[in-house]
């Protein structure tokens, strides 16, 4: 190959950004040449390769800094245990089309393991369709605030948490928070209003927040931020299959 044309084709693959399949690509035009086979069978395949891979690697990398306890999927949820409604939700939600809607994801119940697999697995999917997610439980997130009582540090990590596209809060309603803890929190829920999307996990119905906030008036202003654009999770009640193996069983 000439210089120009390998000079032209260096830049494109920088474009392009495949460092590799650059470094590699004299060895590949010299099998072809030795085999007399067409440089597509050679460019292609290592090209597309090199792009899939680097897929995997952003992919890793998102879901590295969602900091999700433990990586599931929907794949692996019993649907069996939540009634239909719930079902079809939430494999609507598992496309993300919420998220670029800037809508907000409620999901409600006594079973723990449920609601944490459910906002796992939508948070995967996020991550899975180039989103930037970051996971946290209720009592982690207020402690992470309180402890950023310098102002720096404060507007430090609110910028960090509105910049992402979802946030899952996790185990709302297992610990009631502080005056100051429950302001901090709203502050970042109104700080994401229509700006960002928000998962909330919680045992308790809505009624019931008032006992975690200490106040009505922020559990109104709290509740009107994240049910202006919503879709509710019910995950307490049980599909009829479920309730027959259960009688059986019995």
């Amino acid at each position: 190959m000439s210089d120009t044309p390998k000079v032209l084709l260096q830049h494109h693959l920088k474009k392009l950004g495949l460092p590799t399949f650059n470094s590699e690509y004299n060895k590949l035009a010299r099998q072809s040449a030795a085999e007399k086979k067409d440089d597509v069978h050679y460019v292609v395949r290592p090209c597309l390769q090199e792009l899939i891979e680097r897929k995997r690697r952003k992919i890793e990398r998102r879901i590295k800094a969602a900091k999700f306890p433990a990586t599931k999927s929907l794949d692996s949820f019993d649907f069996k245990v939540i009634a239909p409604p719930n079902k079809k939700l939430t494999v609507e939600l598992a496309r993300c089309e919420f998220v670029d809607r800037r809508e907000n994801v409620i999901a409600l119940g006594s079973s723990v393991t449920c609601k944490t697999h459910v906002a796992l697995g939508l948070g995967l999917a996020a991550c899975q369709r180039g989103l930037k997610d970051r996971f946290t439980t209720a009592a982690a997130l207020v402690h992470e605030l309180i402890e950023a009582a310098d102002e720096r540090l404060q507007q430090r990590l609110q910028k960090l948490l509105i910049s992402q596209d979802l946030l899952i809060i996790d185990e709302l309603g297992f610990v009631p928070l502080s005056k100051t803890g429950a302001e901090l929190l709203f502050e970042v829920i109104s700080q994401r209003y229509e700006r960002g999307s928000i998962i909330i996990t919680s045992n308790l119905s809505f009624d019931e927040w008032t006992e975690v906030f200490g106040s009505e008036r922020l559990t109104g202003a709290i509740l009107d931020h994240l049910t202006h654009h919503v879709h509710i999770l019910e995950m307490n009640d049980e599909s009829e299959p479920l309730r027959q193996s259960r009688k059986v069983k019995s």
